[in-house]
């Protein structure tokens, strides 16, 4: 199964940002969203920002991975 993960781009360095996704930074390729900034939230699989997406959005789902994650805990 495949997962792309929403974060936040805190800081970036050449074709490169550094992605806050649940707590952890990621380091994610970002040619493909050359308009990308620090605070927007983008969509990240496999070392690659894809798409743009709204921090609204990625807060709900953020809020679901981490239930899930629970949820498994308890199992």
């Amino acid at each position: 199964m495949c997962l792309a993960l929403p974060g936040e781009i805190r800081s970036i360095e050449g074709d490169y940002a550094y992605v806050d996704i649940n707590g952890n930074e990621f380091r994610a390729y970002i040619k493909m969203l050359p308009e990308a900034k620090p605070g927007d939230f983008v969509m990240v699989h496999a070392g690659y920002a894809l798409q743009f997406i709204d921090e609204e959005e990625a807060q709900k789902t953020l809020a679901l991975l981490r239930e899930m994650d629970e949820m498994e805990d308890h199992d």
